[in-house]
């Protein structure tokens, strides 16, 4: 059991405020975006073996039988499957969608094959993995997630009035499978001519007027056009915001979660999580960011499915830990919650896990008796081959480890 020293990301959509608050600590003006946990080689913990920091991922890499244990090497190779973060939004994040295995392989291969450096803007494909990924609220959360069911849209788009998309509600009013989406989100990202992008450029300045109005008058989608109105202010002539009218518009309470599969568009828009994802980069952008767009690579793998988003809530084990139940292995997150009254209880052993305090305080008791305390944004590395310590204290833990 070890203390982790963990990087935080400075992205320009990122809280001043979140991240230091729960830490602890005087902002520093700067955005916080994400504190990264874990052993991604973009910005890896560290940990302290006697000789002064050294990377997780290095530490793992010497012997990883023993960090992460054989089972979970045979599996995913000698590295850590899941990155966990405290990721704090306070400006929209891309839109955006994430590829399965075999589209992240294939992508991959197709870009080495060209010779497209790792580090270009330009590039798509980082790695040749999958980035499945799961949400759980701190604070009240916001984001955009999947395709709303297409006859609700059609009813929002009538509801705004504006004459560029009558035609899009009524593609959508018509048609209640896959086709309708895939044709409205396809002309809205990728116009035939110039002419229909300059019309679409437009739409966007008219959909920021009529998304303020409808916010303002209350009703079925005041909540979604205060969302959408402000990326139209973001991002001024961005078609992303259009095609964000397409998704649906979620609010997470503390403790809820959402897992966004492959395929899945998505977007965050504000608010403090604990985030844990398959160790990945790979993310196809179609708009709100000044990164690289690759609009047509992500209609490849865009799963045109509409209905509403799977809210996932905690199931409670036995034992008092709370699991978020996911369909992949790379990763399984859950929370403890323990009381001042509580006994201290014996965390599983035998897979490599992450333990992160975010509320209170909890106090980790390893086999020898000694006592580690974590307040909120401390963290620790369990390594397969230790024995777990035991949980105690009053606070929130999460624990993140592999689901094999």
């Amino acid at each position: 059991m070890e203390r982790l020293v963990n990087t935080v990301r400075p992205y320009a959509w990122g809280s001043t405020t979140a991240i230091p608050e729960l830490l602890g600590v005087e902002p520093t003006g700067e955005p916080q975006a994400e504190m990264w946990l874990g052993a991604h080689p973009g910005a890896p913990s560290r940990v302290d073996r006697g000789a002064g920091p050294v990377s997780l991922a290095e530490v793992i890499a010497a012997d990883p039988d023993a960090e992460i244990g054989p089972s979970v090497r045979a599996a995913f190779g000698p590295r850590l499957p899941f990155l966990l973060k405290l990721l704090a939004a306070d400006a929209p994040l891309s839109l955006q969608v994430h590829p399965d295995l075999a589209q992240a392989a294939a992508g991959f291969a197709a870009e080495e094959a060209r010779g497209v450096p790792l580090d270009a803007p330009h590039r798509t494909y980082k790695d040749d993995q999958h980035k499945p990924e799961l949400i759980c609220a701190l604070t009240p959360f916001e984001g955009l997630c999947g395709f709303r069911e297409p006859a609700r849209t059609a009813r929002l788009l009538d509801e705004l009035g504006v004459p560029a998309l009558a035609g899009h509600a009524a593609t959508l009013r018509g048609d209640r499978d896959a086709t309708a989406l895939r044709e409205v989100f396809t002309a809205v990202l990728a116009p035939d001519t110039a002419a229909t992008a300059t019309a679409a450029t437009a739409a966007v300045e008219q959909v920021a007027r009529a998304t303020a109005r409808l916010a303002s008058q209350g009703g079925e989608f005041a909540d979604a056009c205060a969302a959408y109105a402000r990326l139209a202010r973001s991002y001024p002539g961005d078609s992303g915001v259009v095609a964000a009218l397409l998704l649906n518009h979620v609010r997470l309470a503390p403790g809820e979660a959402l897992f966004l599969d492959a395929g899945v568009p998505h977007a965050y828009l504000g608010g403090l999580g604990v985030e844990i994802m398959a160790g990945s980069d790979n993310v196809l952008r179609c708009g709100l960011t000044p990164k690289h767009v690759d609009v047509p690579e992500l209609l490849r793998i865009v799963r045109f499915t509409g209905g509403d988003p799977r809210v996932l809530l905690p199931v409670p084990d036995a034992d008092g830990e709370e699991r978020y139940e996911t369909p992949v292995s790379e990763f399984r997150l859950s929370r403890r919650r323990p009381a001042a009254t509580d006994a201290p209880v014996v965390l599983p052993s035998g897979r490599p896990q992450i333990l992160l305090c975010t509320e209170g305080t909890v106090r980790l008791t390893g086999e020898d008796g000694a006592v580690t305390e974590l307040a909120p944004g401390c963290a620790v590395f369990v390594p397969a081959s230790a024995t777990a310590p035991a949980c105690s204290g009053e606070g929130t833990l999460f624990r993140a480890t592999v689901a094999l």
